[in-house]
């Protein structure tokens, strides 16, 4: 029986590549991340191996907002029970091929991982789901902040603000 909708993974594919599209995609991201979003570009969204033993990385869609920070963005069909594996091996291979050899690590940015199954994650009963690292003391609860110079350099109050954000 053919399909009678357009299926999401198929406009990412194809109609929110185009800069016309922009606001649709911009949209989405604003209303996911509940800020305003505004696309700088789409970026190269498949990643070349370095050499045999590399895995490749294919990324539905990759965006660059005004801030620098990256999204990347997969729809996925096909279920796999690696998949968590699958978005930190994602996310890393972005930042690291953005990252020049003489770069410091200040020049790493912000990702959010957003990820778009036809399947059970694992065991939930929700449909939306936000992943960060937080840093709690072992012993007080408390979350690390951030110190007044890495609050300056990163433009953020807690380490969850720099490191990759999932959905």
């Amino acid at each position: 029986m053919a399909q009678t909708h357009i299926r999401f993974d198929w406009a990412i594919k194809k109609l929110l590549r185009n800069k016309s599209n922009f606001d649709i995609l911009e949209g989405f991201l604003s209303v996911l991340l509940e800020e305003d979003i505004f696309i700088q570009e789409i970026l190269e969204s498949q990643s070349n191996k370095e050499d045999q033993f590399d895995k490749s990385n294919v990324i539905d869609i990759l965006v660059k907002n005004t801030q620098g920070a990256l999204f990347l963005i997969e729809v996925q069909n096909e279920k796999e029970h690696d998949y968590f594996q699958r978005m930190s091996y994602g996310q890393a291979k972005a930042i690291s091929e953005r990252l020049g050899a003489g770069d410091t690590y200040d020049k790493v940015v912000k990702v959010y991982s957003i990820n778009i199954v036809y399947f059970e994650l694992g065991h939930g009963d929700d449909y939306v789901y936000l992943g960060e690292t937080h840093f709690k003391g072992i012993h007080t609860h408390n979350e690390l902040e951030l110190s007044k110079t890495q609050k300056e350099l990163y433009h953020a109050q807690y380490p969850h603000e720099i490191f990759t954000t999932y959905y």
